[in-house]
């Protein structure tokens, strides 16, 4: 058993030239590596979260770790920087590190903010974006930052997460907290020259990060807005941010490359106030995608096997009983992980992402609606192979049936074609290819898809009896 360490964390060691002279966000203290148990144990002294996708055969290490401190308040006004309301507020949260072995490092960190809609945590990014991070070699960190997310965690576990706190006690309200408890995280990341100090914790296990993101989807990334816009100019940590299927406006004045990558589920009421893409902020839309997809489902469910010790095996996607049949099958996660390696490039050599055409809008009143073909498949966006050569009327819209899900508006909608329709859009197989194969490569040419994702869908194509 691993005994777990307390250490301070040094709060004013240098973040490769971008900590402000008067830092805003207080000291924390670290707790951990926690033991833990196997996930599925039934003590369930296990990590929440704990990862699906197999990390051991990767060389990665997954730890949990605690975090306390004191935490400030900040006011919030739209698009301006905050300003501290009060501080001295204690919190005890966790948080997940993911790390890979040192040859595999590719200097990256990314730094989750954990969704908790419908209470629980959730490491979205993580299920949509997990197998591409340690493709590549990122370091990641899931945070722990909303109080209803820590009242699951004390559910689930009493004996393990029994004393964490990020609500003062109850006595601070809106998660007032979580943008100190967020930075305080990703302040004891230890950056390229760095050096711990005498008996500081390296969560890295010796690696040294040259590149720092936050990273969140959907209610995350709304707190992500607020928190790029109004808390992290007083005292910035990251050097990029990712904030995907939601948020708000975001500022483009600060020296902090922002990307936006939305579902078509996200632009319902988005489309209508368009915001520009500029030299710090970027967004793509991607036609046919849904907030929640099947490879989510497939990803959430791997996750809920994981935790009760079934075989990963039986993952399978639920059936919210929504009006259309569920969960798009475009792979929004392809756009994502291109998005990831643009923005990565962006923040360390200046290299621009390139820009996407945005979702066409058919009318604006009175309510709005986005145009459509005559399948019913959306123009515009970016078109992946799934959508511009449709052999299914994938959308990222739904409604609940009666007795349905009030979340299925986020799961999009999958309506295979019948076999006429198939036959006539592809008499042959070989002209069915021709076509997935113009977009493919029309899209990996424009950067909207990386060169593993373009031969997975081509030979998934091939696979396919579509014209045979």
């Amino acid at each position: 058993m691993r005994i777990p360490t307390v250490v301070q964390v040094v709060g004013l060691f240098v973040l490769c030239g971008a900590w402000s002279a008067q830092a805003q966000v207080p000291d924390a203290t670290i707790v951990g590596p926690v033991h833990a148990m196997p996930p599925g144990d039934p003590s369930r002294n296990a990590i929440y979260n704990a990862s699906a996708i197999p990390l051991e055969a990767a060389g990665y290490v997954e730890e949990e770790y605690f975090i306390e401190g004191t935490a400030n308040r900040y006011a919030t006004s739209e698009l301006e920087t905050g300003a501290i309301i009060d501080g001295g507020h204690p919190y005890r949260s966790r948080f997940i590190v993911r790390r890979p072995p040192t040859a595999h490092f590719n200097g990256v960190v990314m730094v989750e903010w954990l969704n908790v809609t419908g209470g629980p945590d959730k490491d979205i990014d993580w299920w949509l974006s997990g197998h591409h991070f340690v493709r590549e070699g990122y370091a990641f960190i899931a945070v722990s930052a909303q109080q209803v997310g820590i009242d699951a965690l004390k559910e689930w576990s009493p004996g393990r997460y029994g004393t964490l706190d990020v609500a003062h006690d109850g006595t601070v309200e809106n998660d007032a907290l979580s943008y100190d408890v967020f930075s305080a995280v990703a302040k004891t990341v230890l950056r390229t020259g760095d050096n711990p100090a005498s008996g500081q914790v390296d969560i890295l296990g010796g690696l040294r990060a040259q590149t720092l993101i936050a990273t969140g989807h959907s209610q995350s990334a709304s707190r992500l807005a607020t928190y790029f816009n109004n808390v992290h100019p007083l005292d910035p940590v990251f050097d990029g941010g990712m904030v995907h299927g939601g948020g708000g406006r975001l500022r483009d004045d600060q020296d902090v490359r922002l990307f936006k990558v939305m579902a078509e589920t996200d632009m319902g009421r988005r489309a209508a106030t368009p915001q520009p893409d500029t030299s710090y902020f970027r967004q793509w839309e991607v036609a046919g995608t849904a907030h929640a997809d099947y490879d989510f489902e497939i990803e959430y469910s791997r996750m809920r096997l994981l935790a009760d010790g079934q075989p990963l095996d039986q993952a399978v996607p639920r059936n919210p009983g929504c009006a259309l049949p569920t969960h798009s099958r475009v792979p929004f996660r392809d756009v994502l992980n291109a998005a990831y390696e643009h923005l990565v490039r962006w923040v360390e050599d200046g290299t621009e992402p390139p820009t996407a055409p945005r979702l066409r809008v058919a009318r604006l009143l009175p309510e709005l609606e986005l145009a459509r073909d005559g399948h019913g498949n959306v123009l515009g966006g970016i078109r992946l192979a799934a959508h511009a050569v449709p052999t299914a009327r994938n959308t990222g819209m739904n409604r609940p049936a009666d007795g349905g899900s009030r979340f299925c508006g986020l799961y999009g909608s999958h309506e295979p074609f019948d076999a006429a329709t198939l036959r006539q859009l592809y008499p042959t197989h070989a002209g069915y290819m021709t076509a997935v194969r113009e977009v493919v490569g029309q899209n990996l040419a424009a950067g909207y898809i990386l060169p593993y994702a373009a031969t997975r869908t081509i030979r998934a194509a091939e696979a396919a009896t579509i014209g045979r």
